[in-house]
């Protein structure tokens, strides 16, 4: 466990350190996140406190997938996980962007929905690399395969957003007041005929007004907004990413978000257990 831990935590450090402009990013995001931290505790909010250490063990993550499946993540990509990371959960959850800021969660749908396609089309691109596996893909095909993954993680995380709201009792599925609906359960006769409200100003519940001047709707909507946009954000890069590959990898923007495998200079696992076999080898002799 030590040997593994040394090895990993040394080839961790000079992965950080490969990319000037994304270590810099790094250093000064975990930086904020620690401040955050500390006014977090002193307030008494330690919920957000425990969501600070979870944002710093996310910012490793690129870090740490680059150097446990040997694949090299373009700084602009890794850059751009950086923020979204911090944009996520330090701005929008403690610093309440997500209702100071009414389309702070539709741009980082957005954003994700282009991200998790630029993951699916590298996953087929790293493959169809791969030696082991000798064929060609059509240009069409990888576009719908990044298209389907990046909705597939929507549809996922909107899945696991329900399941903390409905087990949990939080709100990621942030409600939508309307002033208008429709619904067969309203039926006078019980049949099967939409029955539509309109003009809601109020919503009483137990006799009780709420006061938000209309009806509450219960994350629907915001669940097929999220959607709506990652599918906008799949869309957009799996058409960029249709032309990367039909023209024969011409393309500044898929080839600064696309993984490419690394050099055998640039793998830092194998070096760091190199360097560790070679202080044991040392310490024995001595």
């Amino acid at each position: 466990m030590k040997k593994r831990f040394h090895i990993m935590a040394n080839a961790m450090k000079k992965e950080l350190k490969e990319h000037r402009s994304s270590f810099l990013v790094f250093s000064i995001l975990r930086f904020l996140v620690i401040l955050v931290m500390i006014r977090q505790f002193f307030n008494g909010n330690y919920e957000n406190v425990f969501l600070g250490i979870l944002t710093l063990l996310l910012l490793f993550i690129p870090s740490l997938v680059q150097v446990s499946f040997r694949i090299e993540l373009p700084t602009a990509l890794e850059i751009i996980i950086l923020l979204f990371i911090f944009s996520a959960e330090i701005l929008g959850e403690i610093q309440e962007f997500y209702i100071l800021i009414p389309f702070w969660d539709t741009i980082l749908h957005t954003l994700n929905g282009f991200l998790a396609a630029a993951i699916g089309f590298s996953l087929v691109v790293l493959l169809n690399e791969n030696q082991k596996v000798m064929f060609t893909l059509s240009p069409v095909f990888i576009a719908v395969v990044a298209f389907c993954f990046s909705m597939t993680i929507g549809v996922v995380w909107e899945f696991f957003e329900f399941a903390m709201d409905r087990f949990f009792l939080l709100d990621m599925q942030k409600d939508t007041v309307v002033h208008t609906i429709s619904s067969v359960m309203l039926d006078p006769d019980g049949g099967n005929v939409p029955y539509m409200i309109r003009g809601i100003t109020d919503t009483a519940v137990n006799g009780q007004k709420l006061g938000l001047g209309g009806y509450l709707d219960i994350g629907l909507i915001d669940t097929m907004k999220d959607l709506l946009v990652n599918f906008i954000g799949a869309a957009v890069f799996s058409f960029i990413g249709y032309f990367y590959v039909k023209n024969r990898g011409k393309g500044n923007i898929v080839k600064r978000l696309v993984p490419s495998r690394k050099s055998a200079g640039r793998d830092y696992l194998a070096a760091a257990k190199k360097e560790w076999t070679k202080e044991e080898k040392e310490k024995g002799e001595e």
